[in-house]
């Protein structure tokens, strides 16, 4: 069967090639791949950044944003032949560690977790592939195709799970929520503060395209300027950019008590002139938190699907602006001036 592959720390190695069928080893849970969502991460191991393969094989099968049917799974198991289904990204380390052993791989304590198309886990962009069903979460039906933004909606799942239970820590009525990037990311953590009736303002820098439509079209309000510049005071940031200047606008300019999460990964190499004992005093005359998160568990996976589930459909559909078949994968890796959300089909018969 055909898989998209990389050579892990090689720049440019993205390449087609027949891998076996996923042995039984893998899981009891046999999925057929539909489509896969693709991101900066996939960008950067494409880079040679990072990646790491299975260990014993020179290869890495590439994606984590992944979207299958079901086509054979062990009695007992809660999944059905037919099943729309997404597989979990990260699994636990061997040992495992303390939090590993509870089903929180998120937070793992010693970094020997591994991550399909990612870290030491062959990704799910191949025909078919195997897990066992604690690694697989069903899709509401009704999601179809929009099911590939599950992995990304995690993400968000996570973030708010966690602004909500640091908010919680003493009295909190938050009311307005700032979200920089709108990207797929940055407009999902907007559609789940929308749900959850907040004010929310979205900062990007591009003025036309269709980003500045999807965030009004959620009811919410989209800028072009910086958060500094805009005056906003808001309860709950999320940060989704990992833009160097940015994290610091949105760390100094908020309300007072805010929650600032950071979903971001920056780049490193970039100094800026920051001046820490500001930064500190008003961290700590304001009751601040600032916090970063990646990746999810099961549990947020679960809350995704809900959150996707409820929202219009109309509107998530749009988010995804491109769909490429796998044979012209390279067209899928070539930026377009109003890409949202692009992916790669991986049905034959839709090729």
């Amino acid at each position: 069967m055909r898989a998209l592959t990389v050579r892990p720390g090689v720049k440019d190695s993205l390449s087609i090639r027949e891998v076996p069928e996923p042995p039984p080893a893998e899981g009891t849970v046999l999925v057929r791949a539909l489509a896969l969502g693709l991101c900066g991460t996939d960008s950067e191991i494409i880079n040679g950044e990072y990646g790491e393969a299975p260990p014993g094989e020179d290869f890495l099968v590439l994606g984590h944003e992944n979207l299958g049917t079901v086509e054979e799974a062990p009695p007992g198991s809660g999944l059905s032949v037919g099943d729309l289904v997404v597989g979990i990204v990260r699994r636990p380390d061997p040992e495992p560690c303390a939090a590993c052993a509870v089903g929180e791989w998120d937070m793992c304590r010693n970094g020997r977790y591994t991550e399909h198309g990612i870290k030491g886990l062959h990704g799910f962009a191949r025909e078919r592939w195997r897990a066992e069903p604690d690694a697989v979460v069903r899709v509401d039906a009704s999601l179809g195709r929009l099911g590939v933004l599950l992995e990304p909606a995690t993400i968000l799942a996570k973030a708010w799970e966690q602004i909500e239970r640091i908010g919680h820590r003493a009295f909190w009525q938050p009311q307005v929520v700032a979200v920089t990037g709108a990207g797929p990311v940055g407009l999902l953590a907007a559609l789940l503060g929308v749900q959850r009736g907040l004010t929310v303002h979205v900062f990007d820098r591009v003025t036309d395209g269709p980003k500045p439509d999807l965030v009004r079209s959620l009811g919410a309000t989209y800028h072009h300027d910086s958060v500094p510049d805009s005056g906003l005071k808001a309860d709950v940031v999320i940060e989704c950019t990992g833009v160097p200047d940015v994290v610091v606008d949105v760390a100094r300019n908020h309300a007072s008590d805010a929650i600032v999460c950071l979903t971001g990964v920056s780049g490193v190499g970039t100094p800026l002139p920051v001046d820490v004992g500001a930064l500190n005093r008003d961290a700590v005359l304001g009751n601040e938190v600032i916090f970063g998160t990646v990746n999810a568990n099961r549990r947020h996976y679960e809350q995704g699907t809900q959150a996707l589930a409820t929202a219009d459909g109309q509107w998530l559909s749009r988010l995804i602006t491109r769909t490429v078949p796998l044979d012209r994968y390279r067209e899928a890796f070539t930026r377009q001036p109003d890409d949202v959300k692009v992916t790669l089909d991986l049905e034959p018969t839709h090729q």
